[in-house]
């Protein structure tokens, strides 16, 4: 039952899990991030609305360039390169990708995304967690009809809240109740985008350099986001 062990499993035997991202901006960055260094996982496409940005975040997670040099999805796959374009219609509907990961940020598109990505028999991660706090039972029951999985991003607060709501009541616990963690002061009331860095003891230069948006960090600030989160929880709970 242990991930790590059957994502080795699939990288000694050259079957590994094939993926797309649809969006490689902040979070996405941080999935990027990760790739190098997960086995049995090899990202094919990534699809971006700003090619060039994305490239430019691959490199600033010490991406070697001749691993994302301008080849075609075919050619991704053959090479265990990763392809770089902004045609996500293309990504989801190629025959080779199992698994697209959509992080986008922008509830509209991660719907738009994750119903043709259903069409065409592939797996969602669904980063976008306020689609899914909108969307998010209707998606798992067209995914279910499709014969798919829709899921959560693990090792986010929701996938991570969910997880322990399944051991709990695994366990033979009743789970009453769920949440995520969040330090609510009551001067973060009063944060907005202008003056949000100085409560996460960061300058704009510094954020800036970092890729960090002040609209996304107000809202874990006030409370938004936390909220929009404990909804994405109660439903992939039932809570």
């Amino acid at each position: 039952m242990n991930l790590f062990s059957k994502l080795r499993e699939r990288e000694a035997s050259g079957r590994p899990l094939r993926v797309g991202l649809i969006g490689a901006g902040k979070f996405g960055s941080m999935y990027l991030a990760q790739v190098p260094r997960t086995p049995g996982i090899h990202l094919v496409g990534i699809a971006d609305l700003s090619p060039a940005n994305a490239r430019a975040n691959l490199a600033r997670v010490d991406w070697p360039a001749e691993r994302f040099s301008a080849c075609s999805l075919d050619d991704a796959v053959k090479t265990r390169t990763t392809h770089v374009g902004d045609d996500w219609q293309a990504l989801v509907a190629h025959p080779e990708i199992e698994i697209i990961i959509e992080c986008t940020g922008n509830p509209p598109a991660a719907v738009e995304h994750a119903l043709a990505a259903f069409r065409h028999g592939k797996h969602v991660i669904n980063v976008t967690v306020e689609a899914d706090a909108f969307c998010g039972p209707l998606l798992a029951h067209k995914a279910a009809r499709a014969g798919v999985i829709y899921s959560l991003a693990y090792g986010d607060q929701p996938g991570l809240a969910c997880e322990l709501v399944d051991w709990a009541r695994t366990a033979g616990f009743p789970v009453v109740a769920a949440g995520r963690g969040h330090k609510w002061l009551p001067q973060y009331r009063e944060s907005t985008p202008d003056t949000v860095w100085t409560h996460w003891g960061l300058t704009a230069e510094q954020a800036n350099e970092g890729g960090l948006k002040p609209k996304m960090f107000n809202a874990f600030l006030d409370g938004s986001e936390p909220a929009i989160e404990s909804a994405a929880i109660a439903n992939a709970t039932g809570l």
